[in-house]
């Protein structure tokens, strides 16, 4: 058709001369760019030196029929989709064909229209394919194991259950203080997963209030609430085929956990005001910072889900016990700051060695911070030890009212715990942020990366108020 806007690559396989040669005429005279085979073993030499669109194939030939290249071209090519050509009388054979995965099938003799509207939802169904596995393979470069840094042993051994744990489809529970990179783990998981060409979702159950979070997770009917002035499916539906990720799961109430139980037992949800599940295809990964054994022995937490969730259980190390990571943490932090502000900056020796001194209440995220206000307010482009005056001094002497495990204090008196030892840095990160945000408690969270209700469990711990 002159002046066709189409384009696409279609492979015709037919054993009849006549039959192969007028079809491509036909979707070339379409604007498509066509190659022809007279037979199986032909097509699978063409479709293996170069990509095709769609394979365009008669059922009925020999020696060997059109569901044995669909066959070849599902191995040799799986996105490249098959449209079978059949006579009215075998409408049967290509139903089976369809259901061994080929695209669709249009029936001998066909029209010009009928031919080329199928040629071109499969182009088109290519593409979008195409598109996706580009995406996983972004998916899969951002967030693959790589994306967590550490040569640690604890580093090797939580990569080495996240690669194990990523080829199955059991629920994940990501166990971890703030800022260890719980998130990052989760995003591994699902790149390293057969789902990694599904979305992943994410939501933080502490952000949200009981009815927000019953809206976001399964979704609401036009009207169902105040507020609710057009459906809506849930992040459980816009998950479906691949991952959600559920994290400070511990800040929910027992009425949604009794959802969210029912949702992991009948791979199905009910969104809000309807009457009708909706069946869901979602692995599950969830995450706490809290100890979640304690919260359901103090019934703030149902068991049942608990074991749900815990079938494998992943712990991410703080940063004090893997303080050999921060040299390599460091470089990388500022890496990613040079390259989005153009800079070149650089750590000193000593700065490093002052870096590996300090124990990091607030853990990655704190070294992190940390490298991107150092190097945002250096005069010069090499950090030094005095670019990071809330890390104690490298020959181990703390910072004010912080003491450290195994150093011995200036009175000669024996060296804290490890507790005391944390439970004084987290004072003391709460007592300095509380200051640097003149008392705004939702700033606060915010900085440290934790809940407002955390927030306030750890003021009433330590006996501050505002």
């Amino acid at each position: 058709m002159e002046g066709s806007t189409r384009s696409g690559s279609v492979l015709v396989v037919d054993d009849q001369k006549n039959m192969r040669t007028t079809t491509a005429l036909l979707l070339r005279d379409e604007g498509y760019e066509v190659a022809d085979a007279a037979s199986v073993e032909e097509a699978v030499v063409l479709l293996a030196a170069r990509p095709f669109d769609v394979v365009l194939t008669d059922l009925q030939m020999e020696p060997h029929d059109g569901l044995e290249m669909l066959r070849r071209a599902n191995s040799i090519a799986p996105s490249t989709q098959v449209i079978v050509m059949t006579a009215y009388g075998t409408i049967e054979s290509a139903v089976e064909a369809m259901r061994r995965g080929a695209f669709d099938y249009v029936a001998k003799p066909f029209k010009v229209p009928e031919l080329t509207i199928r040629v071109e939802k499969a182009v088109e169904r290519r593409r979008l394919l195409s598109q996706v596995s580009l995406f996983a393979e972004d998916f899969r470069r951002l967030h693959g194991l790589h994306s967590i840094v550490g040569q640690s042993e604890l580093m090797r051994r939580l990569g080495q259950q996240i690669a194990r744990a990523a080829t199955s489809d059991a629920t994940v529970l990501i166990l971890g203080e703030s800022g260890t990179g719980k998130e990052l783990v989760a995003r591994a998981l699902h790149a390293l997963s057969k789902r990694c060409d599904k979305p992943f979702v994410a939501v933080n159950c502490a952000a949200m209030t009981e009815t927000l979070l019953d809206s976001e997770l399964f979704g609401h009917a036009k009207g169902a609430f105040t507020g609710a002035i057009k459906a809506r499916r849930g992040l459980f539906e816009e998950a479906d085929g691949g991952t959600l990720f559920i994290d400070e799961v511990t800040e929910t109430t027992l009425a949604f956990q009794a959802k969210l139980l029912r949702a992991i037992q009948e791979h199905e949800i009910r969104r809000i005001g309807e009457s009708q599940p909706v069946k869901v295809d979602v692995r599950l990964v969830t995450a706490t910072n809290q100890d979640l054994q304690r919260a359901v022995s103090e019934r703030r937490f149902r068991e049942d889900l608990y074991y749900r969730l815990a079938v494998v259980p992943l712990k991410v190390p703080p940063q004090r016990e893997r303080l050999e990571d921060v040299p390599l943490l460091a470089q990388h932090f500022l890496n990613r700051y040079n390259t989005r502000s153009g800079m070149r900056r650089r750590l000193s020796a000593d700065a490093v060695r002052h870096l590996c001194s300090w124990s990091y209440p607030g853990n990655v995220r704190e070294l992190e911070n940390a490298i991107e206000r150092a190097a945002a307010l250096t005069d010069c482009d090499e950090l030094a030890p005095r670019d990071f005056p809330f890390v104690p001094a490298a020959n181990g002497v703390g910072a004010p009212g912080l003491a450290f495990p195994g150093l011995p204090t200036a009175d000669g008196s024996p060296p804290p715990s490890l507790e005391d030892t944390l439970a004084s840095a987290e004072k003391g990160a709460l007592v300095t942020a509380l200051a640097r945000n003149e008392n705004d408690l939702l700033m606060v969270a915010r900085e440290l990366g934790i809940s407002s209700t955390t927030l306030w469990r750890k003021m009433k711990r330590h006996k501050l108020t505002r």
